[in-house]
């Protein structure tokens, strides 16, 4: 039996999970689970770096209180965030949260240097205010100390994967989504690095998921009585990692990664760089297997975590399970707003902002718990629906049904909204996409798999899939429309009459 760990890091906690492989059989134990809670310090906003790689440890601990000495382990996390090592090899500073303000701006300033057009045509990267490109850039117009100071630059995996082994690389996966790779090229976009004024130097080679990036240090095996075990440049980026783990058996299917972000594409074999990927806002980040998601970043759970935090303030507990009741209670498609604008993307007051945005649309007003929560359900299911036919539109494959993986998937109700949305069945699972994908690669990289198909094979034998069948089409039909009348998006003409 081989018996691997998987750190799975997201936006609000981490895990730690001990796969084991039995005649491509996969079982999955969480050894470990620990917040991810970023940190104010006067105005700025960071993760806890320090904190995130202690609990690595700890982990890393349990699997030896176990018995179990890992063949391998490997780390996914979120994209476009960073460290900065000094030339003592020492973190510069705690890393930025992307949703730190000191981005806000920076990408009208930066395309005054290169324009959008260029910069996505270079890159194949949908723009976000806190892409790695626009964090870089700001701090160079603050005049940040820390790049003056700075030798490398390291995405969080990349930085975790350093301080256990000593070894600086980047990773494939993650070096995408930083908008400053060329994906036609294979490599950091050099001139486009120099004409922003960044150092070359700070870019690492980049490795393909299933490297093996370098050893425990020896430091870290006196600390935990570990050996020198592998550590595996996974598929980095967690959205790769899941997509990894997708369960399909088709080779043309559309996926649907549900937590704090949803992720909603395909996987091509080459980046879509055209005119209409642009106008959508559409990315191109690396995947397993010399692969490309072409997916559209879609805010997701955020909304209801930030409503949740609101009423905790105000003395009101509420579990998921006693808001999708409250939701299910509440009227139908009374409100609608738009998950994506960017009113939504700070944190705090999130209840507030709903309810303003339906106010400045001419909408009735949500103003109980269940009736916020239900706006939000629907208006993300919807907004799936528009984001799956921009994806059939630019990869030109019709797809039969949307494969739904992710912590999302606990929340039964979305999956149903989602398949009466889209017309189409929903597959959803498994739950831990990004530590199971995480854990696949790996095995990849040990040659327990000869593919990522053969391993997606195991996963679908490995883990049951739940479908869901779309109800009330009609109703779901008008709903959309008048979503997209509600929102703005009706002039939206990119379907041509061809979808929808």
């Amino acid at each position: 039996m081989s018996a691997i760990v998987a750190f799975d890091l997201g936006a609000t906690s981490g895990r730690a999970l001990l796969g084991k492989l039995r005649d491509k059989t996969i079982t999955v134990e969480e050894l470990h689970r620990f917040p991810n809670d970023p940190v104010h310090v006067g105005d700025r906003l960071h993760w806890d770096a320090l904190r995130l790689y202690h609990e690595m440890k700890q982990a890393l601990l349990k699997a030896k209180h176990q018995g179990v000495v890992p063949e391998s382990v490997a780390i996914d996390s979120w994209a476009v965030d960073f460290g900065l090592i000094g030339k003592n090899g020492e973190l510069l500073g705690n890393p930025y949260h992307y949703r730190d303000s000191h981005t806000d701006g920076m990408m009208e300033q930066l395309f005054t240097v290169v324009p959008r057009e260029e910069l996505f045509a270079r890159t194949g990267i949908q723009f976000l205010p806190f892409n790695t490109v626009f964090q870089l850039y700001a701090l160079k117009r603050a005049d940040s100390p820390l790049l003056r100071e700075a030798e490398r630059l390291l995405m969080m995996p990349d930085l975790f994967r350093y301080f256990l082994t000593g070894d600086m690389h980047a990773e494939f996966t993650n070096a995408t989504t930083t908008q400053l790779y060329n994906p036609v090229a294979d490599d950091w976009d050099r001139d486009l690095i120099g004409r922003l004024g960044f150092a070359e130097d700070w870019f690492v080679k980049a490795v393909k998921p299933g490297t093996e990036a370098g050893r425990l240090r020896e430091s870290v095996r006196r600390e935990l009585g570990l050996p020198a075990i592998p550590v595996i440049a996974a598929a980095e980026h967690d959205t790769a990692s899941a997509v990894a783990a997708i369960p399909a058996a088709e080779r043309s299917f559309a996926y649907l990664i549900s937590g704090t972000w949803s992720l909603m594409g395909t996987e091509v074999p080459e980046p879509v760089l055209g005119d209409q990927a642009l106008r959508f806002n559409f990315t191109n980040e690396g995947g397993v297997g010399s692969t490309f998601r072409l997916l559209k970043n879609i805010m997701g759970l955020w909304l209801l975590e930030e409503c949740r935090r609101d009423w905790e303030k105000s003395g009101l507990r509420y579990g998921y399970g006693e808001l999708m009741d409250m939701a299910g209670n509440a009227p139908a498609f009374p409100s609608l707003i738009d998950p994506d604008d960017p009113v939504f993307l700070p944190a705090g007051g999130m209840t507030e902002r709903i309810r303003a945005y339906c106010r400045q649309t001419g909408q009735l007003v949500p103003d109980t718990p269940g009736e916020i929560v239900r706006c939000i359900m629907e208006s993300l299911a919807l907004k799936y629906r528009l984001v799956l036919e921009m994806t059939e539109k630019l990869s030109g494959r019709a797809f039969g049904g949307l494969h739904m993986t992710g912590g999302g998937i606990k929340n039964e109700w979305l999956c149903q909204l989602t398949a009466n949305s889209i017309g189409k069945p929903v597959w959803a699972g498994p739950a831990e996409g990004s530590g199971i994908g995480n854990l696949a690669v790996q095995w990849m990289a040990a040659g327990a798999f000869r593919d990522i198909w053969e391993a997606r094979a195991a996963i679908r034998d490995s883990f049951p899939l739940r479908t869901y069948e779309p109800a009330d089409r009609d109703v779901w039909d008008e709903a959309y429309g008048r979503f997209l009348r509600v929102t703005g998006l009706e002039h939206e003409k990119w379907r041509d009459g061809a979808a929808g």
